[in-house]
């Protein structure tokens, strides 16, 4: 890992604590137990994009009725912002969105190589997603992704769907006072894996 590279998981660990986010750092051979430690069962979780099981705990074939009583949903972050400690969740038909925003508790599981600087390296990554998508459309291939990443993951709506930037609990503040966990997890939980 290069020194600007550590300069950013340490900025995003950073950025976590500040927005009330508990993380743990570990390699990947540690990641599915603290993943495990991380849950409150009921789990429910979609396939992770990296070579990382998840536990026997977190249901991944799940009914809508499951989902709506899980107490924690798993998911991928495709990338970590250190300067806002926010975490971009793919929103595809394999539910990640929902899985990361109707349980009370969020698990996200980012790479410390998808941690980026800011949130302009973020949209930069964002333009070269759309980009290959939109050139996978064109050439008929509904799997392709800008980072090369294995498309089954979450190949279901390849080129259709978008992401979304979490940032701590849910929180508005639009009707008064500042409530958290209205629509979305009211804890959030960062695993990350440095390999």
């Amino acid at each position: 890992m290069t020194d600007s590279a550590i300069d950013h998981l340490d900025a995003f660990r950073t950025s976590l604590d500040d927005a009330g986010v508990t993380h743990e750092t570990v390699g990947i051979d540690e990641a599915t137990a603290a993943i495990e430690r991380a849950i409150e069962p009921p789990a429910v979780g979609v396939a992770l994009h990296v070579d990382v099981s998840l536990p026997a705990a977190v249901e991944r074939e799940f009914a809508p009725a499951a989902l709506q009583a899980a107490r924690t949903g798993v998911t991928p972050g495709r990338l970590g912002v250190a300067e806002t400690g926010s975490v971009l969740v793919r929103s595809t038909a394999d539910a990640d969105e929902l899985v990361s925003l109707y349980p009370d508790r969020h698990v996200a599981v980012v790479r410390a190589d998808d941690v980026v600087g800011d949130v302009s390296t973020a949209t930069a990554w964002l333009d070269d997603e759309v980009a290959a998508r939109v050139d996978a459309d064109a050439d008929g291939d509904d799997d392709a992704t800008a980072d090369g990443d294995d498309p089954d993951a979450n190949a279901a709506g390849a080129g259709r769907d978008s992401h979304v930037v979490a940032t701590g609990v849910s929180a508005t503040a639009d009707m008064g006072a500042l409530v958290e966990g209205v629509h979305g997890p009211t804890e959030v939980h960062v695993v990350v894996i440095d390999s």
